[in-house]
């Protein structure tokens, strides 16, 4: 990769930016579709996230950012536009700057992931889902699931009101042949049961979902991309239950950010013109 006066930069907002995995998949493929273009990762406390967002509007060098927690909801509010979903759940996780230094935002979360779940031929049609975790992706997920045609979706999170706040968000998507609850993070009776929080990514984390509830024939996934195998994970396998790592819901989002943020209509080259 060669970087020069007209590469388009992108950052990665995050907090923690240690474990970013985006990067890594991001940049050897803006390599081979031949795009002027670099992601960098940048840590942000959340103190400090508008101040950061606001500068983002004045460096014409810059042609977007990637968003992860906990920034997705915060950046969403501090966005110009949403577009999609986005509009609806009032969450992003990828934000294209104009030309004007506006910042348009969409959500590719649920997308990445539900797109991983069918590389791996996981149906969801007529499927039901236990979802652990309230946050920002928790939310992109559950939108995408229904999408997907899963038939019952359960929001499990430590704060209750939290889980009831993001159901009623889902319910604004207008789909009525989904049963949406809100109860524990078991997942007796579920097809599919998601961790959509952080935990597993730190030494002695807490297993979101019960380890002596998990049974062969359900599937689970994560969203913590380090380690690659999390406890939950690996109990899940012990258990005979099928698994998804992490790191599927970000490789099926890779093209559709370069194209998003660095598509046909805004050439990387063309940002940056002498």
């Amino acid at each position: 990769m060669t970087i020069d006066g007209k590469t388009a930069v992108l950052v990665h907002l995050a907090c923690p930016a240690a474990h970013l995995q985006t990067p890594q998949r991001f940049n050897p493929r803006c390599v081979a579709r031949q795009i002027n273009a670099v992601l960098v990762p940048w840590q942000v406390k959340p103190d400090h996230l508008a101040l950061t967002m606001n500068a983002l509007r004045h460096a014409e060098s810059l042609a977007g950012a990637i968003v992860t927690i906990p920034h997705k909801e915060t950046c969403a509010r501090l966005c110009d536009r949403l577009e999609g979903v986005a509009e609806t759940l009032q969450v992003a996780n990828v934000i294209r700057r104009e030309a004007d230094g506006t910042l348009t935002g969409r959500i590719l979360d649920g997308e990445g992931f539900v797109g991983g779940l069918r590389e791996r031929g996981i149906a969801l049609q007529g499927r039901s889902a236990l979802i652990v975790g309230a946050g920002g992706v928790a939310l992109a997920i559950a939108a995408a699931l229904i999408e997907a045609g899963v038939t019952r979706l359960r929001v499990a999170n430590r704060t209750a009101a939290r889980a009831e706040a993001m159901v009623d968000r889902l319910r604004q998507l207008g789909s009525g042949s989904v049963a949406l609850e809100v109860g524990q993070a078991d997942p007796t009776g579920f097809d599919l049961a998601v961790n959509a929080t952080s935990l597993g990514m730190h030494d002695g984390d807490a297993l979101p979902i019960p380890a002596d509830l998990i049974t062969p024939g359900m599937t689970v996934a994560e969203v913590v991309m380090v380690p690659k195998v999390t406890p939950l994970l690996q109990e899940a396998a012990d258990r005979g239950a099928a698994t998804v790592p992490g790191e599927a819901m970000i490789t099926g989002q890779i093209d559709p950010f370069i194209d998003f943020v660095l598509g046909t209509a805004r050439d990387a080259t063309e940002l940056n013109k002498d």
